[in-house]
């Protein structure tokens, strides 16, 4: 009898914990306390508390061809960053291209995840669950639970002195949806994250905007040389070996010195004292056009809110301020869960690979995604899944008690040594390194050494090229029959959209961006031979 696996939430990661669970033939329930998938890519007029919602004009930060699933390609036709609309579009064509909607239930929100009465010899889960609709709870046993919930839900909002006096508007980015009613406004945005670069910018065109920032930070565009997305230019297997060999300072420099080219950091007063690899990157395309026309402009931390303005740690004082709005993060937690079996503090949780508590007995309890990549999240949530899906079936083992924490406790000093201290760095994990942890323990990291001499052409694209997620579908368990042809034709899928019209005859028509690879492997080689040599 095929285990009864519980997903909580069907937003990208429970979608895909699904399909890994009917993969290794395990039943899954999934339970969505919405009436639609997608999660925080549901764009929705209501504001709901503890339910992420992306802005109406939010695009993605990572381009298509390092998000997809490992065994289903975005269309050709989708442009490379997605607005949010057709990342919830993709959603829902994975959703029916492998029948996943049928074991989804919605408007069913978990309220208690507790261990069984016989869970010691079981390992299994009671879940007590409201029905939105009918408005009754009922308790139903699991053999597993994958926990799918994000941790983009509860507000973190600071206190700030003299909060209570300020007469305008206060609200948390979770409650921005638009600009609509903000035209002409004075207006004050708390924190230079994603968030609140993306909420500065899209108002700075309809009213006056004072970004406020602790510590300053690097802008980085989506869009590297010769118009090729960031994400798949440098998110190769060689940049990684690179990255790995070189001192951190010389590659900080060197990139710094790429990032001050397009605007100097230090004139538009966002630089930072800490090198680009200290902080979480914020992407944002449009921040310094916007400071170039005066309608954004950078302030110093805020010291105190007076009765109309703010007043800020540098002495300058901003007034007439009609709105505060404070993009300052989210306090992530699972209180549907006993803090015996996940507890976190300050944003700080201890699991393995970020999904397992260590701890566990049984390891039949999950949580999926609970991590902040430098890169894009689907494809390491989709490697936990099928991890989880292999652990729960007891086809894949896991490290013993004692070197799961020991991996942890190298996580937590990696991390301090790293990022500066803030709630944001709790959590941070790099996007191929990560990538190949998770695929070690379910067996399926790509070997390149044995790629390039059984398949050359392929092994040079899987090194040199990006590191798409199709790369982890090639061989070992769950390999796809499509997964070689998806690397061989992923240029071709990233080029297509800008393609609209045809060009003059003897227009160049080699591609872009094989050109650019050739250029930076010479430029490598210099930089080796001039480290090395």
């Amino acid at each position: 009898m095929a285990k009864r696996v519980a997903v909580i939430g069907a937003g990208c990661s429970g979608l895909t914990a699904i399909k890994c669970c009917l993969d290794e033939n395990l039943e899954p329930f999934c339970f969505e306390r919405t009436d639609e998938l997608g999660g925080l890519w549901n764009f929705t007029e209501k504001v709901r508390e503890d339910q992420g919602c992306v802005m109406r004009s939010t695009v993605i930060n990572t381009s298509k061809e390092m998000m997809c699933f490992s065994d289903f390609p975005i269309p050709k036709e989708f442009p490379n960053y997605m607005h949010n609309t057709q990342v919830w579009r993709y959603f829902k064509m994975y959703a029916d291209a492998f029948s996943l909607q049928k074991h989804i239930q919605y408007n069913k929100e978990i309220i208690s995840v507790k261990k069984s009465s016989d869970y010691e010899q079981t390992g299994k889960w009671d879940l007590q669950i409201r029905d939105h609709k009918t408005r009754t709870e009922e308790t139903k046993i699991f053999d597993a639970v994958i926990v799918c919930t994000g941790h983009h839900a509860s507000k973190n909002v600071p206190y700030f002195t003299g909060q209570e006096d300020f007469q305008g508007k206060i609200l948390h980015s979770h409650d921005y949806k638009d600009c609509i009613g903000y035209a002409g406004k004075r207006i004050v945005v708390i924190g230079v994250g994603n968030s609140g670069g993306d909420v500065a910018v899209e108002l700075s065109r309809v009213g006056q905007v004072f970004l406020s920032t602790r510590r300053g930070t690097w802008i980085i565009n989506r869009i590297a040389d010769n118009g090729i997305p960031g994400d798949f230019q440098v998110g190769t297997r060689f940049f990684n070996t690179i990255r790995h060999s070189l001192p951190e300072q010389t590659l900080s420099n060197s990139f710094q010195k790429q990032l001050n080219k397009r605007f100097d950091h230090e004139l538009y007063s966002l630089m930072p004292k800490h090198s680009v690899f200290a902080q979480h990157p914020t992407v944002n395309d449009d921040m310094p056009n916007r400071i170039a026309t005066g309608s954004l402009k950078i302030k110093a931390d805020v010291k105190r809110f007076t009765k109309t303005g703010v007043e800020f740690v540098d002495g300058t004082v901003e007034d007439d301020i009609d709105v505060i709005i404070l993009a300052t993060g989210y306090i992530f937690g699972f209180p549907f869960i006993d803090k015996s079996v996940i507890d976190v503090k300050k944003n700080k949780i201890k699991m393995f690979k970020y999904m397992f508590p260590p701890d566990l007995p049984k390891q039949t309890l999950v949580v999926i995604g609970c991590f902040q990549p430098i890169g894009a999240i689907m494809p390491l949530a989709e490697l936990q899944c099928r991890l989880s899906a292999r652990v729960f079936k007891g086809i894949c083992s896991l490290p013993s008690k004692y070197e799961m924490w020991a991996d942890i406790g190298k996580k937590e000093a990696n991390m301090a040594a790293r990022y500066v201290e803030s709630q944001r760095h709790t959590i941070q994990v790099d996007y191929i390194d990560f990538m190949d942890e998770l695929a070690d323990l379910v067996g399926c990291r790509p070997a390149i050494g044995r790629l390039l001499l059984t398949d050359p052409k392929l092994g040079l694209k899987c090194y040199f090229g990006p590191t798409t997620p199709y790369q982890y579908r090639l061989m070992g368990p769950g390999t796809w029959s499509g997964a070689r042809e998806a690397i061989m034709t992923q240029t071709y899928r990233m080029e297509y959209p800008f393609k609209t019209r045809p060009l003059p005859a003897g227009t160049q028509k080699q591609s872009s961006y094989r050109l650019l690879t050739l250029l930076v492997l010479v430029v490598f080689i210099a930089v080796f031979y001039q480290v090395f040599f």
